[in-house]
């Protein structure tokens, strides 16, 4: 099934064009025109989503469960064609765009599941007591209520998992929340044929149109007139620190503050402990070769920092990361500017004496080739530049006098995504001393494994301190991730007749 985009915006249930055009830049084939976003659009969604949510915000949950289930089944329907398209967009091989449909079908599956349970409801009653004395008490239940329309923002690094139909745009329908999308600019035929899939699921449910639009492109004032919007009341974001911290600095701004759940970026480091590298040194270094390349190093779990005791067997692992390096080839990022920024982010490597170049590549064009260097404790905890991201296959192994000195270390870190130990039995005193530092500075804790592969489940946390997201209380996959789009309501006395539905 072959796609050609059309080029338009979805605005509660019209497909619109724009006189102002913009091209995405495919990774493969010729530039394909869209119309170009404007704040005229952003207030014709916005203010469709506020009328929306005063049926879709008081829908039951089953016709809401079998609206997402509906947005699954569609995409599902379009498979072959999504697959080309994205492909086509960012590079991506079809076996990773495959894999990320069925997650994000997935994920929206499950969000239907879980509201079906009733649990994320957080149902608490306590009845009245009339007799009580010296006064009564009411009778009082407490429901969480959706907050009315939001904003997603699509990433560019996952154009199905995390955009048009992704996670947060999946959390808030299923809180009962219209939402209204700006695409990402790296793959707007990726999110035409997604919002195609959703626009299907609408008429198929008779669902309120305006419970979804899309908006494509656009300068920044139109992704500053949609998070300033009244009626919008919380954005989700996936992207660059810069960029989201500056949406959130404009969230806040807002005559009516509103929160903003960014996931911003991270380095994910791991400590790999003196009894992991006395026993499994080479495997490691493969292991954590393979997990810093995948996807080109364009997955925000990449493990880009490595805490190494100085020594033979820690150099034994350094090796063997190389060795495993040398054997992947120049990969094909998502745009020609995160490659233009991946060397840019290598060459602030390459300027600076502290740190000795492992194993180096030079990258062209829309390429990226694998990169790893080495670092002193001592040199790294002087220079902050080395702490923060670069978006692509680029690592640093950071050597410490001792083992202890880890713990130490752990504690100079800001916050990340993700932590992670390697270890054997014969380090758990070390592992011990480590785990509470590692719990406050991230939001996932790993023991032997690498942090790329993000499990949607109800135990998952894919968030963290800043600057690795924006609400360290949040999480933007997994179930958990229901409760950004909730909010509390207590009702004293009303009669079961008024009540929402799911709690008379």
């Amino acid at each position: 099934m072959t796609f050609t985009p059309h080029g338009k915006h979805l605005i509660a249930g019209d497909w619109v064009a724009t006189d102002a055009k913009f091209d995405n830049e495919p990774a493969e084939g010729a530039p394909m025109a869209f119309s170009m976003g404007t704040v005229e659009l952003v207030n014709l969604a916005c203010e469709a989503a506020e009328e929306a949510f005063w049926s879709y915000g008081y829908a039951p949950r089953a016709e809401r469960a079998a609206f997402l289930n509906a947005i699954a089944d569609e995409i599902e329907a379009r498979a072959d064609a999504i697959t080309e398209i994205g492909c086509l967009e960012t590079g991506l091989p079809a076996g990773r765009l495959q894999g990320e449909r069925g997650r994000t079908t997935g994920q929206l599956r499950l969000f239907a599941d879980h509201i079906l349970k009733g649990a994320y409801l957080d149902l608490r009653h306590d009845p009245a007591m009339p007799d009580r004395a010296p006064m009564p008490r009411p009778d009082l239940k407490l429901i969480q209520r959706p907050i009315g329309p939001v904003a997603v923002f699509g990433a560019s690094n996952f154009p199905l998992a995390f955009s048009v139909a992704g996670g947060d745009t999946a959390a808030a329908l299923a809180a009962g929340c219209p939402v209204v999308v700006k695409g990402h600019t790296a793959h707007p035929g990726t999110s035409e044929i997604v919002a195609e899939a959703i626009h299907a699921a609408i008429e198929s449910c008779g669902v309120h149109r305006g419970v979804f639009s899309l908006v494509q492109g656009g300068k920044r004032d139109v992704g500053t007139a949609l998070v300033q919007h009244p009626r919008i009341k919380a954005v989700g974001f996936t992207g660059s620190l810069g960029g989201g911290r500056a949406l959130f600095d404009l969230c806040a701004a807002r005559p009516e503050p509103i929160p903003f759940f960014g996931e911003l970026g991270s380095v994910n480091p791991m400590f790999v402990l003196p009894g992991a590298l006395a026993a499994r040194a080479e495997a490691m270094g493969k292991g954590w070769a393979g997990s810093m390349t995948g996807s080109a190093g364009q997955l925000c779990t990449n493990p880009g920092i490595a805490v190494v005791p100085e020594g033979a067997e820690g150099d034994s692992f350094v090796a063997a990361t190389a060795e495993a390096l040398k054997a992947v080839g120049p990969q094909v990022m998502l745009t020609a500017g995160m490659a233009k920024a991946y060397r840019d982010g290598k060459a602030r490597f390459d300027g600076r004496n502290s740190v000795r170049a492992v194993y180096t590549t030079e990258s062209e064009g829309r390429s990226a080739s694998p990169n790893l260097y080495e670092v002193s404790s001592a040199a790294f905890l002087e220079d902050h530049a080395l702490t923060e991201e670069v978006f692509g296959p680029l690592s640093l192994v950071v050597r410490v006098p001792e083992a202890a000195d880890m713990v130490a270390l752990a504690k100079g870190f800001e916050g990340q995504l993700t932590a992670t130990m390697h270890m054997e039995d014969s380090d758990e005193a070390l592992a011990r001393d480590l785990v509470p530092v590692l719990e406050r500075k991230a939001g996932r804790v790993l023991v032997n494994g690498f942090p790329t592969g993000v499990e949607v489940v109800d135990s998952m946390v894919h968030g963290g301190p800043y600057p690795a997201s924006t609400n360290f209380g949040a999480t933007s996959v997994g179930t958990l991730s229901i409760r950004r789009f909730l909010r509390p309501v207590s009702y004293q006395n009303l009669p079961d007749s008024l009540l929402p539905e799911t709690v008379g």
